[in-house]
C-alpha cells in the first residue's frame, strides 16, 4: 500500500446505511469507496412516476422524532424538501368494516382499554378478555418470547389477529407467532418489567394527553416526514454531500485479511478486480455479509448468527385512480387488514391523502399504494405484474368501492427486503458485533440489527463509521498508515 496516502475506507453496500456511513466519514482522513453490487444506489429508496407524478416504490416515510433521519436530510441539503403529513389517522378494514385504529396503543398493544372499547375491532367476548389484563398476575417470561405469546396471554388471541398483527405486519411484512418481543416491542419489553399489566407499560410509553379535543391532529402530523420529491431522493444527495467514491455494478465476492488489512476481490467472476483497504463496512443484508465472512476465524460465531436472520419478501402495488371513480372522499392516511381474513392486500396507503403535495401535483388524481406480502406468502408474489395489480384494485375496490380501471398502475417488488426479528434476534445481533469486533478493521450496518426504519439504519451506521475512526486512530498495526 502506499504509506503516503489517507488511509481507504471500504464500505460494501449503496442502500441508505451504506451511503450515511459514507457520509459519516466525511469529515475523517480517510478515502471512501462505497461498492454497490447493483445498477443503481438507494437500496429500498426508489422514486419513479404514476400518472405522472413521482411517487415512492420503497419507504415513504420516516419518524420525524428520531433525530438520525431528518439530520442526515438536512446535512444533505433537503431541509427545503422536508413535508409533514396531512393527516396519520389510520384505519383497520376487519370483518369488512373500516375502524379507526385506536389512538392510545404500542403497536396494537393498548394503553387504554375504553379506547379500545370505541374502536369496534373486537367482539364482546374478545373486549371482555383484553380487559382481563390489569388484573392478572405478572406473566413469566424466562429470555425472549414471541409477541403473539406474550401480548395474547394479557389480552387473548383476539386482540392480536386484529389489531398487533397488522401493526406488526406493516412494518415487518412478518407474523406475531415467530417475531421477537425483546426486538419489535423493546421499550413495551422494557416497561413489562416493572409492570405486570401490558396495558399499564403500554400507558407509561404514551405521550401526555392532548389539552384539547384538536390538539392531537397537530401533534401527530409532526410523528412522521418524508421529501417532497420522494424519499427516493435522498440516496443520491447524502452520495454526494458524502464525497466518497461511489461505484454501482461492483458486487464484491470476496474479503480477505492481507498483512496491512483486507483485500476485496470485486466485479464478475469473470474478470474479478481486487481493492485494498484499510478498513471494510459491511452494510448489506445478513446473508451476503455472513457469505463475506467466511474465512475468517474470529467471525464464525457472527456467521452463524448472520445465516439464521432470515427476511421477507414483498411488493407495493400503486394505483392512480380519477376523484371522481371513489364514491365518497377518502379520509385518513389508509388502513391495515388483518392477515386472518385472507384479504392479499395487508396495506394501503391513501397517498394523495396522506402527503398533500401529491394531490396538489394532480388534484384530479388519487394516488393509493397496497401493501402485498407477509413472511410465508412467497407463492402470492410470484404471480405476475398484472395479476398483482388486479388482486390490489379489488381488494381496495371492496374496501372503498372505487370503480373502474386506474388510469396508472405500478407494480415493484422487494424480494428478500425485510430482515424477520425473530424469538432471540436480539441475542444474535449481540454475537455478530462480538465476532466482527474480533476482526479490527471491520464493522457491520444496517436494518438486519436494530430496526428497519431510516432513522434505526442511519443510527448504525453512525456507529460503524465512528468504530471505524477509533480502530484506524488508536488500533492498526504499526507501519500501517496508508490505503492503496
Amino acid at each position: 500500500m502506499d504509506q503516503s496516502a489517507p488511509p481507504r475506507v471500504a464500505i460494501v453496500g449503496g442502500g441508505i446505511a451504506g451511503l450515511a456511513a459514507a457520509f459519516f466519514l466525511r469529515d475523517a482522513p480517510v478515502s471512501v469507496t462505497v461498492l454497490e453490487g447493483s445498477p443503481r444506489l438507494g437500496g429500498k429508496l426508489a422514486v419513479s412516476q404514476v400518472a405522472g407524478i413521482a411517487v415512492d416504490e420503497g419507504a415513504e416515510a420516516l419518524l420525524a422524532r428520531r433525530p438520525e433521519g431528518t439530520g442526515l436530510i438536512r446535512a444533505a441539503g433537503l431541509a427545503g424538501q422536508l413535508v409533514a403529513p396531512g393527516t396519520t389517522a389510520a384505519r383497520i378494514w376487519s370483518r369488512e368494516r373500516m375502524r379507526p385504529l385506536p389512538r392510545r396503543q404500542v403497536m396494537g398493544v393498548p394503553a387504554d382499554l375504553d379506547d379500545l372499547a370505541r374502536s369496534g375491532l373486537l367482539s364482546a367476548g374478545g373486549m371482555a378478555r383484553a380487559r382481563a389484563d390489569p388484573g392478572l398476575p405478572a406473566t413469566p417470561r424466562d429470555g425472549d418470547v414471541a409477541v403473539a405469546s406474550y401480548v395474547g396471554a394479557r389480552f387473548g388471541r383476539e386482540l392480536v389477529d386484529r389489531l398487533v398483527d397488522p401493526l406488526l405486519g406493516g412494518v415487518y411484512a412478518g407474523r406475531s407467532e415467530e417475531l421477537s418481543f425483546e426486538a419489535t416491542l423493546p421499550g413495551l419489553a422494557e416497561e413489562s418489567r416493572r409492570h405486570p399489566s401490558l396495558t399499564e407499560a403500554a400507558g407509561v410509553l404514551m405521550p401526555p394527553r392532548p389539552a384539547a379535543a384538536d390538539a392531537g391532529s397537530a401533534a401527530e402530523a409532526t410523528v412522521f416526514t418524508t421529501l417532497a420529491g420522494g424519499l427516493g431522493t435522498l440516496p443520491a444527495a447524502v452520495a454526494a454531500a458524502s464525497g466518497a467514491e461511489v461505484r454501482t455494478e461492483a458486487m464484491v465476492r470476496e474479503l480477505a485479511r492481507t498483512p496491512d488489512g483486507w483485500r476485496l476481490t470485486v466485479g464478475s467472476a469473470h474478470a474479478p478486480a481486487c481493492l485494498d483497504a484499510d478498513a471494510v463496512v459491511l452494510a448489506i443484508p445478513a446473508q451476503p455479509a455472513g457469505r463475506l465472512l467466511t474465512g475468517l476465524p474470529g467471525a464464525a460465531d457472527a456467521r452463524a448468527a448472520l445465516a439464521q436472520i432470515a427476511y421477507a419478501s414483498m411488493a407495493i402495488v400503486t394505483l392512480a385512480y380519477p376523484a371522481s371513480r371513489f364514491p365518497a372522499p377518502l379520509e385518513g392516511s389508509g388502513y391495515l387488514v388483518p392477515a386472518v381474513d385472507g384479504r392479499p392486500v395487508k396495506a394501503v396507503t391513501f397517498s394523495s391523502v396522506k402527503w398533500p403535495h401529491l394531490r396538489a401535483a394532480d388534484p384530479g388524481m388519487v394516488v393509493v399504494r397496497c401493501s402485498l406480502g407477509r413472511a410465508g406468502e412467497e407463492q402470492l408474489l410470484q404471480r405476475d405484474d398484472a395479476d398483482l395489480a388486479a388482486l390490489a384494485a379489488a381488494d381496495l375496490s371492496a374496501a372503498t368501492g372505487v370503480r373502474g380501471e386506474p388510469a396508472g398502475a405500478r407494480v415493484t417488488r422487494w424480494g428478500g427486503a425485510l430482515p424477520q426479528y425473530t424469538v432471540g434476534h436480539v441475542g444474535r445481533v449481540k454475537r455478530i458485533r462480538a465476532g466482527v469486533a474480533s476482526e479490527p478493521g471491520l464493522a457491520v450496518c444496517g436494518a438486519a440489527y436494530d430496526g428497519i426504519g431510516i432513522p434505526a439504519c442511519i443510527a448504525t451506521a453512525r456507529a460503524a463509521a465512528a468504530q471505524v475512526v477509533r480502530y484506524l486512530r488508536d488500533g492498526r498495526p504499526a507501519g500501517v498508515t496508508g490505503g492503496g
